[in-house]
């Protein structure tokens, strides 16, 4: 939150997220005269253990079957543990901070607290901001930027308490982990019962002691930091106004899906059958989960694997790959559904009506805004000529018809019918600035424009709260409900001859074109790489989630 006092100067407030028995803020001073802490500098001491005092114990797993579930092997290859390498999130922070110049510090120590958590933490512990460019480089000599290089690690996500979970001073990664405990008497929280000579062993390797805790398995625990409000900066450092970035948790609290699985039964399937979680002494157990957190962003995880010399990842290159594979997999499997319901022919047009379904626990796409689906629909004769689309992709990245990829300051509204190829449905939440003109800039946008992201089953759009609510043509449309979406196609067929083939697909882009496209303005080290990266992979940067098929 801010505090404002006389002539502008503005107070920021940051919660250390790590502390005794309640959030310890820390105060400082974001005017143009002066930074100065309110508080004496703490100790530094050791919150946390990279992930390599853990995978000596938690590798060399398999199931009965073979399947290889080692911990250690399958989390270093997911986004989590990649959170500080993203080069996306490196070129946004460079965005903001060259934005709002004032409020660097603030921003950058924002922006530490779910993609460097555990330095950022012990940063805080010593009475200093997080930092994320000081950390880019990595060097193994240095105990800050291996925590930084470690991302969300085993002793971040394992140490967070039960406190205030749920709640929203939990959110925007304010958990909370006890320090007030010696330190090789602090608890990681699992969710078994661990014998005394299992914990014997663990304590010696890492220092922490293993403790049998319900809430790891709760949705409330990854809203912590996938739970996120962004503060709107003006010209001074300001703040005016809020935005609901990412709200996953919210519009699962909002669906069907609170009452039947959490976050963690989609994100870390379960194993079947009884399997050990250590291969030292490991004792079977049933329950076990995958820590693949398996995402939305298999775009990333190779654009990782591709220039991964240059971004210093750790994974292997089969570890990324096989992680992307299973993110494609999950997203053509269990993400949704489309089909052609009804097809008919009158007065020169072809008429056909799409059904959308969303299959996930939370609004699809949901995360970071950047994050789009659409409907590409098509009518070809017999023979294969085109005569009809909507929606086509091309190998820059940019979908054909979309007013936001053709210029930055308008957007693709949402639609009830479509009767041109120069119209496309793109499910997708536009950001909109003071002035109400669309924006990718976090730290500028100030409320939603649109928001026509498909519901999940049981979402209604009536009674959601503001930080979930749809925004734009989708909130009157009838069809948009938390059963999915119907959409109408009046296609017009010229001369053509039937019969014909239809066809809708709905295709899948975690980085949309004007989020990559609108980083080329700013001339910094960070945005150059990314956009290089991303024109050199556009063409790769979408996947086809569901198709139907249809013909007259």
């Amino acid at each position: 939150m801010a505090v404002f006092g006389k002539a502008g100067e503005s107070l920021m407030v940051r919660s250390i997220g790590i502390t005794g028995s309640l959030i310890l803020p820390l105060v400082f001073c974001c005017s143009a005269a002066a930074q100065q802490r309110t508080e004496p500098a703490a100790e530094a001491r050791p919150f946390f253990q990279t992930s390599d005092r853990c995978l000596a114990c938690h590798n060399g797993v398999s199931t009965p079957s073979g399947e290889d579930i080692s911990i250690g092997f399958n989390w270093r290859a997911t986004m989590m543990a990649n959170s500080s390498r993203d080069p996306y999130w490196q070129a946004g922070v460079r965005r903001e901070v060259s934005d709002h110049a004032s409020s660097r510090a603030a921003i950058e120590d924002e922006c530490a607290i779910c993609h460097m958590p555990m330095a950022r933490s012990e940063s805080h512990s010593a009475g200093r901001d997080g930092q994320v460019f000081a950390h880019l480089a990595f060097d193994p000599g240095k105990p800050s930027d291996r925590l930084a290089a470690d991302g969300v690690s085993c002793s971040l996500c394992h140490q967070i308490s039960s406190a205030g979970l749920g709640l929203r001073e939990s959110f925007a990664g304010r958990f909370v982990i006890d320090v007030t405990r010696p330190a090789t008497e602090r608890a990681v929280y699992g969710p078994f019962e661990i014998d005394p000579g299992r914990t014997r062993i663990m304590r010696s390797s890492s220092g922490f002691r293993p403790t049998e805790a319900k809430h790891i398995r709760q949705s409330e625990l990854c809203a912590t930091c996938h739970t996120l409000y962004t503060k709107a900066l003006g010209a001074q450092g300001q703040v005016i106004g809020e935005l609901p970035e990412q709200m996953p948790y919210a519009e699962w609290l909002h669906s069907d899906y609170r009452e039947k699985q959490s976050c963690q039964a989609c994100h870390m399937p379960v194993v079947k059958g009884e399997v050990p979680i250590t291969a030292i002494l490991g004792k079977p157990r049933e329950g076990v989960s995958r820590h693949t957190f398996v995402g939305g962003n298999f775009f990333m995880l190779r654009m990782l694997n591709r220039y991964r010399n240059e971004l210093s990842v750790a994974a292997l290159p089969e570890e990324l790959e096989s992680a992307a594979v299973r993110t494609v997999e999950s997203l053509q499997t269990q993400t949704a559904r489309i089909a052609i319901q009804r097809v008919e022919l009158r007065a020169g047009r072809l008429d056909a009506e799409v059904s959308v379904e969303n299959l996930a626990g939370h609004k699809l796409p949901t995360g970071y805004p950047s994050r789009r689906v659409w409907i590409h629909f098509l009518v070809r004769e017999r023979n294969g000529h085109t005569v009809f689309e909507s929606g086509a992709l091309t190998a820059q990245g940019l979908i054909q018809g979309n007013d936001n990829d053709a210029d930055a300051g308008r957007y693709e509204p949402h639609y009830n019918e479509i009767s041109s190829g120069e119209q496309v449905q793109i499910y997708e939440s536009i950001m909109g600035d003071r002035q109400g003109v669309p924006t990718t800039g976090l730290l500028s946008a100030v409320r939603f424009l649109k928001d026509n992201r498909l519901l999940p089953v049981g979402f209604n759009k009536n009674t959601a709260g503001p930080d979930i609510a749809v925004q734009g043509g989708a909130l009157g449309d009838p069809d948009f409900t938390g059963a999915g979406d119907r959409v109408v196609y009046s296609a017009p067929l010229g001369n053509s001859t039937g019969p014909y083939i239809i066809e809708a697909e709905l295709r899948y882009q975690p980085i949309g074109y004007r989020w990559a496209a609108n980083l080329q303005q700013y001339e910094a080290a960070e945005t150059r790489r990314f956009t290089t990266y991303y024109d050199a992979m556009a063409s790769t940067s979408a996947i086809t989630l569901a198709r139907g098929i249809g013909s007259k």
